[in-house]
């Protein structure tokens, strides 16, 4: 068994991830080959800019099986990008040469070369156009993957929103038995597989308290049943709990994971908890993808100020023999 070299598509270009690729290179070394998949233009652009100088290597995809890495090197597969300048504001410019680069990724990974792949930011607004809520079920979509969770993980403490990036108004179509069943079992199998335990996990409640004036309350008549039935099947779960006490100190501890009812239910508290230190990971998929848990973060292009802490949590929890 040998450690499968990691993919790792740049995302937007006018982003942090370069800088936050260069100052990683720098802290720590990898037992796995890393490819970046991006804009070798872009790049040097960028690394002259931030003044960093590390040596690129330029690799073919069509000799990737073949070819040994050096991870003093930046091993990199060319996607042409039009740019003069190392950093620009976000547009609809980037959307192709994004989505080339993920091509990429993809053939590489159905060829079988490698099943871990980590991405780098990308717009919403500009990429995917409104026509996906984010890049968990863009990648899911490419693989026809029905049943995926969005799992920011930290080993202390995980959450995962039982609905992504869903407007509120939207929210409670979604809160289903099923819905929470899926997720549940991804939770469970990803932990005992990846991180070598049965994980306890709890679940939020939708209302205020779990309890609401209306005549049908989801959390009595859905959330409840299905913690229920879980249980059942042997999880390890409780709930529903009221969202504005879970995360205390004495009863988060209880819990390895939490799974929420809508996105900032869940994210909010866990990145004022640990801020930087977590990573987004995209479970059901034919592999392994997983990303720094923050955005582009456009206000500080150039700046070189930016915390690389997350994407280098995301290599060293890809930087292993997995089968």
């Amino acid at each position: 068994m040998q450690y499968k070299p990691i993919l790792i598509v740049s995302g937007e270009p006018n982003s942090i991830f370069f800088e936050i690729f260069f100052k990683t290179l720098k802290k720590k070394k990898f037992k796995s080959s890393l490819v970046l998949i991006g804009s070798i233009k872009l790049l040097k652009l960028q690394m002259k800019e931030l003044k960093y100088n590390i040596k690129i290597n330029q690799i073919s995809t069509n000799s990737l099986t073949n070819l040994k890495f050096d991870n003093k090197l930046i091993n990199v597969i060319d996607v042409e990008y039009n740019c003069s300048k190392p950093f620009d504001k976000i547009s609809n410019k980037s959307k192709d040469y994004i989505e080339n680069c993920f091509k990429i990724a993809f053939k590489i990974i159905n060829q079988g070369t490698t099943d871990k792949l980590i991405s780098g930011p990308i717009s919403k607004k500009s990429f995917l156009n409104k026509k996906y809520l984010g890049l968990t079920e863009y990648i899911a979509e490419k693989f026809n993957t029905q049943k995926k969770a969005m799992l920011i993980y930290n080993k202390k403490l995980s959450v995962c929103p039982l609905t992504t990036h869903l407007p509120l108004k939207k929210v409670v179509k979604e809160i289903t038995k099923i819905n929470i069943y899926e997720k549940t079992s991804l939770i469970n199998n990803f932990y005992k597989k990846y991180v070598g335990y049965k994980p306890r996990i709890a679940i939020l409640g939708l209302n205020p308290h779990c309890e609401s004036v209306d005549k049908f309350n989801e959390d009595e008549k859905i959330i409840k049943p299905a913690v229920k039935y879980l249980k059942k099947l042997k999880y390890n779960i409780l709930g529903p709990f009221s969202a504005d006490t879970i995360f205390l100190k004495e009863n988060r501890k209880k819990f390895d994971v939490i799974i929420g009812m809508y996105h900032d239910q869940v994210l909010t508290p866990i990145k004022t908890l640990f801020e930087y230190d977590a990573i987004n990971i995209t479970l059901g998929l034919p592999f392994l993808r997983v990303s720094p848990d923050h955005g582009p973060n456009e206000k500080m292009l150039g700046k070189n100020i930016s915390n690389p802490i997350s994407l280098i949590k995301a290599i060293t929890f890809l930087d292993k023999k997995i089968d």
